[in-house]
């Protein structure tokens, strides 16, 4: 059971239209928007910085962002997030070998040299205390530009701060992030767990 419910996905009528961003990322409102709409000014602000966050502006794709926060996600122990990155970069052309894979990226070929610079910092970075050092600094510049790292950056802070909420509450897990997460991280120690 959730610390706090949800409300009802028509509460607010502004929240609702902000909401509809998340229908073509998930297929639906996540619950912890529909919680987070008890304060309005929270959801809303949170709506549209996620859409900034997640709007691809350079060389970093929609498939990427969302395996950065599944790392990201899975580095602090989110199920919640876990389950919602992985549905997302499915929905956004994550392959079922590569979402299988995610956890072999430093010696997989699915996943290229930028990418693996990309999940290292972004594994180093949600980590406490943060272990983002010159080496990771080093190859993740190698392979992009400031503003793609501004972008790759701005993943993992939007999950530190979903990694967060979601765990804290124990928001209920929606049936379309439950069958994703069965169905790309059984190979890994994910449950629902306080998500039910």
């Amino acid at each position: 059971m959730p610390l706090v419910s949800p409300l009802d996905p028509n509460h607010d009528s502004e929240v609702a239209e902000l909401a509809a961003f998340f229908n073509e990322t998930l297929g639906f409102c996540p619950n912890s928007v529909l919680t987070m709409q008890r304060r309005p000014a929270i959801a809303k602000a949170f709506i549209e910085l996620n859409k900034a966050v997640m709007e691809n502006q350079g060389q970093v794709t929609s498939e990427q962002k969302r395996l950065i926060g599944y790392l990201t996600s899975a580095n602090t122990g989110c199920n919640y997030c876990q389950a919602h990155t992985i549905l997302a970069a499915h929905r956004y052309g994550g392959s079922d070998e590569r979402l299988n894979a995610i956890w072999e990226f430093r010696s997989s070929d699915l996943f290229t040299p930028a990418e693996k610079a990309a999940f290292e910092f972004a594994l180093a970075a949600s980590s406490v205390p943060n272990a983002v050092d010159e080496t990771i600094q080093s190859e993740l510049r190698a392979h992009w530009d400031e503003d793609d790292i501004v972008e790759i950056l701005g993943v993992v802070s939007l999950f530190g701060y979903l990694n967060r909420w979601n765990d804290s509450m124990g928001t209920t897990m929606e049936s379309g992030a439950v069958d994703a997460g069965e169905t790309y991280l059984s190979n890994t120690e994910w449950s629902v767990g306080k998500h039910r």
